[in-house]
């Protein structure tokens, strides 16, 4: 489409008419050089001149006429009734309609107005090119750029005599503070005069604490109430439950008592989701797990204690380090222990025993971080020694994934809420890990340096920008990743989920084949046991076999022997005397032959 736009403008206004014409040059002025003049110059050698090689430019404004717009509204109302017809009357009203829709004109205005009407219809519906087609689908950015991450700011603990930073939490509107639990660890080798404070920092303010928690012993665990941001809920070293509500002061506002309460330092919290959001549950590495209402905090409304032998004894339960519970799982949580080993458990079986209902085993130390994947809740991270596992509850007897291990031992992890296939851990020589699986398997994707000593814990934003830190000293760094790792990629879903599957499924094959190879092994063991029975039977057999000949033949020469001398005292019972004269004799006999045997002997023997 040409714009042309006519500019009209009066011949008066145009000024006198241009006539030119053809003539011949006139010198009208002519000047003569002057010599004196140039004597009065001063030669400049040498001359420094700019030039501009670019092409000199113009720039201008033009201001075109604004276009006004106005909304106007239109109130329609039915009217145009002639007098003798009553609107209110049905019959009235039909019979009038009907008279006017046969009149000519009428049909001859609806016509005209049919097309024009028309027109207006196809113009609505043809398409808008602003218009979002696809609002349910979610954004979707393929970004090539490296992983990187850059520190934005850092909040250090206000005390003297620092303290390590034990745990984050991130407030639930809007992510504008962040709640730091400080807390020495060493068991009995806290400093004297060391503070029992923790703090609320808002992200803006680095340089003081916007609010101080004033606990009775040291805060182990930190987390804000998801429904009530002016909630928080903390564990406390001595075993104690704290709760706050930053309305009423630094204060703690509910406290459970110490003979319900841990044993040992409260490592885990966790709101549960429930209609009054005032319930939650805690873990210890006293071996149990406690559910709580802080309307009611003076005792725990109930315990499970994590024995895996299903026996209820404390003195076999597992210590608790971790926890986790999902909100679409109502019934199910987990937990991860000293030992290494995570316990799924389901919430409303009815005993103690029956709560526990399978175990994975796979670290050689405490699990210090246990988290379901926010995407694919059948599958959850764990880290605790030198690695961190990603496992899936379809394998119970060995993780689907696992990171290489490392030089620094592994203290927290957590996943990315907007990536399903990445996740971040910490490490004891104060580095940051950012994992992306989809990316390979090997190594991090991204590998930061944070400070200089260890990092204890972590916590991702809820849009999976940005991650706090804490340090041993109670610092903590609030990291900014790349626009990369913290926006999901085209077909990233997908993919994470067929490798899911992928390695679950070839650990069932792995597992099912190590079960055969373990059953081969015991039935070769069991036939070696049953051959070296064979054999022993078969000695003993023999042996027994003689003895038995041996005591049977004894048992009828003894017999034999004993009928022939009844025989004999049968056959020669009128010569007893004869016969005892006779064995005399030769009784007499051998004895004159052994006394001259011994005469020969003694003569032959020298003297």
């Amino acid at each position: 489409m040409e714009i042309v736009y006519v500019y009209i403008k009066k011949r008066s206004e145009f000024g006198k008419q241009c006539n030119f014409s053809d003539r011949q040059a006139e010198l009208n002025i002519d000047i003569a050089p002057n010599p004196e003049l140039a004597e009065q110059f001063v030669e400049r050698n040498p001359v420094d001149t700019g030039i501009q090689c670019s092409t000199s430019m113009s720039e201008h404004e033009a201001n075109t006429e604004r276009f006004e717009m106005e909304t106007r509204g239109v109130n329609h109302i039915e009217g145009g009734w002639p007098k003798d017809v009553n609107p209110l009357e049905l019959e009235q009203t039909i019979r009038f309609r009907k008279k006017v829709e046969k009149d000519e004109s009428y049909i001859n205005a609806i016509t005209q107005l049919g097309s024009i009407m028309e027109h207006c219809i196809k113009q609505n519906n043809a398409i808008d090119i602003y218009q979002e087609y696809f609002d349910d689908e979610d954004p979707v950015e393929v970004t090539e750029e490296a992983p990187s991450a850059k520190t934005i700011n850092v909040f250090r603990d206000p005390q003297e005599i620092k303290r390590p930073a034990t745990h984050l939490s991130w407030h639930p509107d809007g992510n504008r503070k962040l709640a730091v639990a400080y807390s020495c660890l060493d068991f009995q080798r806290a400093p004297e005069g060391m503070s029992h404070d923790s703090y609320i920092w808002d992200l803006e303010n680095p340089n003081r604490p916007e609010i101080v928690l004033k606990p009775s012993s040291p805060l182990v665990t930190l987390e804000y109430n998801p429904k009530d941001s002016h909630v928080l809920l903390g564990g406390c070293y001595n075993g104690q439950i704290a709760c706050w509500d930053t309305r009423k002061g630094s204060l703690v506002a509910e406290l459970s008592t110490i003979e319900f309460s841990h044993r040992d330092p409260v490592y885990g919290t966790i709101w549960l989701q429930s209609k009054t959001g005032t319930e939650c549950f805690s873990a210890s590495t006293d071996g149990q797990v406690m559910w709580w209402d802080i309307r009611k905090m003076s005792e725990p409304t109930e315990v499970v204690i994590m024995d895996i032998t299903k026996k209820e004894q404390l003195e076999n339960a597992l210590g608790a380090i971790s926890l986790e519970f999902e909100s679409t799982l109502p019934t199910k949580f987990m937990v991860g222990t000293e030992q290494g080993i995570v316990i799924s458990c389901n919430r409303k079986a009815k005993t103690s025993a029956e709560k526990i209902v399978c175990t994975f085993a796979g670290h050689h130390g405490p699990i210090y971080a246990l988290q379901r994947n926010p995407f694919y809740p059948k599958n959850f991270l764990t880290v605790g020694d030198w690695t961190a596992r990603i496992w899936s509850e379809d394998s119970r007897e060995s993780s689907i994934m696992w990171t290489k291990y490392h030089m620094a031992y592994l203290t927290d992890g957590a996943w990315s809420p907007v990536r399903p296939a990445v996740f971040f851990t910490t490490k004891m020589d104060g580095t940051l890990d950012i994992w992306d699986f989809v990316f390979k398997h090997c190594d991090p994707a991204l590998s930061l340096k944070v400070c200089d000593e260890a990092l204890f814990c972590l916590r991702v934003q809820d849009n999976g920008g940005f991650i706090a830190c804490g340090s041993k000293l109670g610092t903590a760094t609030l990291l900014e990743v790349s626009h990369g790792l913290c926006t999901l990629q085209r077909n990233e879903k997908n993919i994470a989920s067929s490798i899911f599957e992928r390695e679950t499924r070839r650990e069932k094959i792995l597992e099912a084949r190590h079960r055969e190879m373990r059953l081969k092994e015991k039935g070769k063991a069991e036939g070696k046991d049953d051959d070296l029975r064979e054999e022993e039977t078969a000695v003993n057999l023999e042996e027994l076999v003689a003895k038995a000949e041996e005591e049977f033949f004894n048992v009828i020469f003894a017999e034999l022997k004993k009928r022939e001398t009844e025989a004999l005292k049968k056959s020669k019972p009128k010569q007893p005397s004869l016969e005892i004269d006779q064995d005399q004799e030769q009784d007499q006999e051998v004895e004159g032959e052994d006394e001259g045997e011994e005469e020969r002997d003694d003569e032959e023997t020298p003297a």
